[in-house]
């Protein structure tokens, strides 16, 4: 499919500009500002010190760190890029709004310096496997192609320089697309929606509709990939000016992506195109093979051909943090699941083990989203439910509620991987899938992870055991995912 070039419009005029919130989103969008010649601003609320290179070019373009309140900087800029963690809707934001200050996003900001083409994927989950796979297909084509957004570094720093004929897949969160304003890619792919991040979006209604910015600037020469078997994501083809193509697990679609018989297929314009075999996967699980119907959409549609699709999806291992395996202790495997920060993660996790006996790790930071469907599958698949964090008495009372039959209280995450250790036997899997964030614990998902990881490892080595850090996980769980 070609698409059309990305219409140039006329630059607004911006000398200067506030970049609000200091982490790795800020922090990149400044220095590519300022190397853009702006005079670039970086606010936050916690005085932080930069590193010397990016604070030497802020100096020299006459901008800086700046702390305390924000508002006080407004007369000075035309233009604030918010960094995914600063809510689109803050006082200070409305005032300048008010002002005619232009406010947009890292990643609005990210798409109108890039000349080049842009898959965006976006879902409550699966977004860091599927554009991970998309990011392995797009290798294959005879241009430069990178991965950002909320994978990896900053999205405009990694689109910076690249050229029209690039590619790029973007990871996109509700927290990125929120401030969008005229953000409208090639390929947009949306994966799934269910209850996350109610805390900042105040209601699914609110949550949906900063998932469907990724679309809604579309125009008829681009596309929009939707998951049919998401009731919710399947009507959002209403709205929708781009060309739909939809995919599904459980249907045999008459245009689309699709399983049949175990078998991934794709069939597009009268072409009916075979991929390869869920078995041949070395990652597994249904929300795996959703995953990959929509990757196999997204490389198809950006140019690569069937083959290296299938190439890609035959050597893929899965990403860090997501039912990622360990090591096997005693018989007993261990599952890293850290990115399950939302109850249908989880729940994803555990449907990925259809025998079930396992030991559930959960609980963290606690974005009060309900708990009923998870604890209702709790108790059909665990053997013990282990708690911990912030998060730790409400899942408890809902743990109860549910009938879990064996429900744990740790006083500490060290504790919580020191329960598991002692209550797994042979025939069991422990699985940290926390259904929270982590930052009541832990800075991000990836710290919690790689503790997870130490510990797990740390127990192997003390019981004796080769912790098997070299194992082919294409034969774990085997069984399970073959059935999946």
């Amino acid at each position: 499919m070609l698409f059309g070039k990305k219409q140039e419009e006329a630059p607004r005029a911006v000398s200067s500009v506030l970049v609000v919130g200091a982490g790795i989103s800020g922090r990149g969008a400044a220095g590519v500002l300022a190397r853009q010649g702006k005079r670039v601003f970086l606010y936050d609320d916690r005085p932080q010190e930069l590193e010397p290179a990016l604070a030497a070019l802020l100096q020299q373009r006459g901008g800086g760190f700046v702390s305390g309140h924000p508002e006080e900087i407004l007369p000075e800029v035309q233009q604030i890029v918010l960094s995914p963690a600063v809510p689109y809707t803050l006082p200070f934001l409305e005032e300048a709004r008010r002002q005619g200050i232009e406010v947009m996003g890292e990643v609005e900001m990210a798409w109108r310096g890039y000349a080049g083409h842009m898959i965006a994927i976006t879902g409550t989950n699966g977004k860091t496997t599927t554009t991970t796979l998309v990011g392995e297909m797009l290798k294959t084509l005879p241009c430069k192609s990178v991965v950002g957004g909320n994978i990896g570094l900053a999205l405009s720093v990694q689109v910076e320089g690249l050229g029209k004929d690039d590619w790029t897949a973007a990871e996109l969160s509700s927290f990125q697309l929120e401030s969008v304003l005229d953000f409208h890619p090639d390929i947009a792919a949306v994966l799934n929606l269910t209850p996350d991040h109610l805390e900042r979006h105040g209601s699914m209604e609110e949550y949906a509709r900063c998932k469907r910015n990724i679309f809604c600037k579309q125009t008829a020469r681009e596309l929009t990939i939707l998951n049919s078997d998401d009731e919710e994501v399947r009507m959002w083809g209403r709205y929708a000016k781009s060309r739909l193509c939809y995919f599904s697990r459980k249907v045999i679609l008459p245009e689309g992506a699709y399983l049949r018989d175990g078998t991934f297929f794709l069939k597009w314009d009268g072409q009916v195109h075979e991929i390869c075999h869920r078995d041949e996967l070395k990652i597994f699980g249904g929300h795996n093979e959703e995953n990959v119907l929509a990757a196999i959409c997204c490389g198809f549609f950006a140019g690569v051909s069937i083959e290296n699709i299938r190439k890609v999806l035959l050597s893929f291992r899965g990403v860090e943090h997501r039912i990622e395996y360990v090591a096997t202790i005693r018989g007993v495997p261990y599952y890293n699941d850290s990115k399950a920060t939302n109850t249908d993660s989880t729940i994803k996790a555990l449907e990925a083990f259809p025998r079930g006996h396992v030991i559930l790790l959960a609980g963290g930071h606690d974005k009060l989203t309900p708990l009923e469907s998870m604890m209702d599958l709790a108790a059909k698949k665990t053997d013990a439910l282990i708690l911990l964090g912030a998060a730790r008495e409400r899942f408890y009372e809902a743990a109860v509620r549910a009938g879990v039959p064996n429900i744990l209280k740790a006083d500490s995450f060290q504790d919580a991987v020191a329960k598991a250790h002692a209550l797994a036997l042979p025939g069991q899997v422990v699985l940290l899938s926390p259904a929270c964030s982590s930052f009541d614990m832990f800075h991000d998902m990836g710290e919690r992870g790689r503790y997870f990881k130490e510990l797990v490892h740390g127990f192997a080595a003390q019981d004796g055991q080769n912790p098997e850090k070299e194992r082919d996980t294409t034969r774990v769980p085997g069984e399970e995912r073959r059935q999946a």
